[in-house]
C-alpha cells in the first residue's frame, strides 16, 4: 500500500490565498456602515433618558418611532440612491405632489378615493422615471437635474392647487367613498399592549427589510454598489447602469407616494406649500447612517438609524421642555459628529483589512 505524500508546505514569503482567511467578528463589525449611527443613537437615547424622565415611557417611545418613521420611509430609498452615487433634491416636494394628485383627482372626478391613490402612484413613479432618464440621457449631474424638478414641482403644486381649488389647500375628501379603507392602510393606528403605534412604523420597517434584502441578497444590490463605486467600471463588467439609476429614482418616488398618502389621509386636506426643505432631512439622515456623499458605501439600516436619531432629538427636546428652536442646532451637531465618526470607523475598518 502506497502512502500519500503530504502536501508541500508553502515556502517562506508565500502568501496564503486571502479567500481562505477568516474575518474576525470585530473586523466585520468595524466594516459595517451603520456602526457610527448605532453608537450615536445609543448616546442620544441615554442623554434624553437622563434629562427627560418622560422620554422612556412607552407612549413617548411610540411618538418617537412615529416621528422617525415619517422621515425613515423616505430616508431608506434616498440612501439606496446615494449608495448608487446620486441625489434627489425633489424628494421633499414630491411627497406633497403625490398627496395633491390623490386628493384633487378624487375630488374633481368624484371618484372612489382609491382611484386617486392609483393615479397618484402612476404619476409619482413617472416623476422618478423622468429624473432617472434625464440623468442617464444628458450630461448635467443629478444635483442640477433634480433641482430643476424640485422647482417645477414646487410651482406646479402651488399653481394647480390655486387653479383647481381656488386656495393653497385642497378640499376635504373625508366623506368620499373609499376614504376609510385608504386611511386604514396609510394612516391608521395599531394598539399593542395598550400603546398606540402609527401604521407608518410598519411601512418603515417593511421598507428597511426590503431595501436590506435588495442590497445584500440580490444581483440588483451588487449593481447599486458597483454603479456608486464607478460608472465606467460597472459598465465594463456588464452592469445596466441606466436601468439601475432609473430604478433607484423610482424607489424614491415610491417612498414619496407612501409618505404622500399618509399626509393626505392623516389630515384630510393638503397644503400645497409643504415639503420644501425635507429633502435635506432625508439626505442628512442617510449621511448620519453612514452613506457617503461620493456613493458606493452605506446601508438601509444605517439610514433607518439616522431617521431614528432625528425622531429622538426632535421629540426629546419637547419632552425635556426645551425651546424647539434648538432642533436645527442639534441637527447640525449630529451631522458633523456622525460624519467624523463614520470617517473614523471606515479608516479603522480599512486599517484592519
Amino acid at each position: 500500500m502506497t502512502a500519500t505524500a503530504p502536501a508541500p508546505a508553502p515556502s517562506p514569503g508565500t502568501k496564503s490565498d486571502e479567500r481562505l482567511l477568516k474575518t474576525s467578528p470585530l473586523k466585520k463589525l468595524l466594516g459595517r456602515p451603520e456602526l457610527g449611527s448605532v453608537v450615536g443613537a445609543v448616546a442620544v437615547f441615554i442623554f434624553f433618558a437622563i434629562v427627560a424622565d418622560s422620554f422612556v415611557q412607552a407612549t413617548s417611545l411610540s411618538t418617537v418611532l412615529y416621528a422617525a418613521s415619517t422621515i425613515g420611509i423616505m430616508a431608506v430609498p434616498v440612501a439606496l440612491l446615494m449608495i448608487g452615487g446620486e441625489f434627489d433634491l425633489s424628494a421633499g416636494v414630491m411627497v406633497t405632489t403625490s398627496a395633491l394628485i390623490s386628493s384633487m383627482f378624487s375630488y374633481q372626478m368624484t371618484a372612489n378615493v382609491w382611484v386617486g391613490v392609483l393615479v397618484s402612484l402612476i404619476a409619482t413613479l413617472a416623476v422618478g422615471v423622468f429624473n432617472g432618464v434625464m440623468l442617464t440621457r444628458t450630461d448635467p449631474p443629478s444635483f442640477i437635474i433634480t433641482l430643476g424638478t424640485f422647482l417645477m414641482l414646487t410651482g406646479m403644486n402651488l399653481g394647480f392647487t390655486k387653479l383647481i381649488s381656488g386656495t393653497v389647500s385642497t378640499k376635504s375628501i373625508a366623506d368620499m367613498e373609499g376614504f376609510s379603507s385608504a386611511k386604514e392602510v396609510f394612516a391608521s393606528t395599531i394598539t399593542v399592549g395598550g400603546v398606540d403605534f402609527k401604521i407608518t412604523i410598519v411601512w418603515w420597517l417593511a421598507l428597511i427589510a426590503l431595501a436590506t434584502w435588495i442590497l445584500l441578497r440580490t444581483r440588483v444590490g451588487n449593481w447599486i454598489f458597483a454603479v456608486g463605486g464607478g460608472e465606467d467600471a460597472a459598465r465594463a463588467v456588464g452592469v445596466p447602469v441606466a436601468a439601475t439609476k432609473i430604478g433607484l429614482y423610482m424607489g424614491v418616488a415610491f417612498g414619496a407616494w407612501v409618505s404622500g398618502q399618509h399626509l393626505l389621509f392623516s389630515y384630510d386636506v393638503v397644503q400645497s406649500g409643504e415639503g420644501v426643505g425635507n429633502e435635506l432631512i432625508y439626505i442628512i439622515a442617510a449621511v448620519i447612517g453612514g452613506c457617503l456623499i461620493t456613493g458606493g458605501y452605506g446601508s438601509a439600516v444605517g439610514a433607518a438609524v439616522g431617521a431614528l436619531i432625528f425622531g429622538m432629538v426632535s421629540k426629546g427636546i419637547v419632552f425635556a421642555e426645551w425651546n424647539p428652536d434648538w432642533f436645527k442646532f442639534f441637527l447640525g451637531v449630529m451631522l458633523l459628529l456622525a460624519t467624523l465618526l463614520n470617517h473614523w470607523v471606515r479608516k479603522r475598518a480599512e486599517a484592519t483589512k
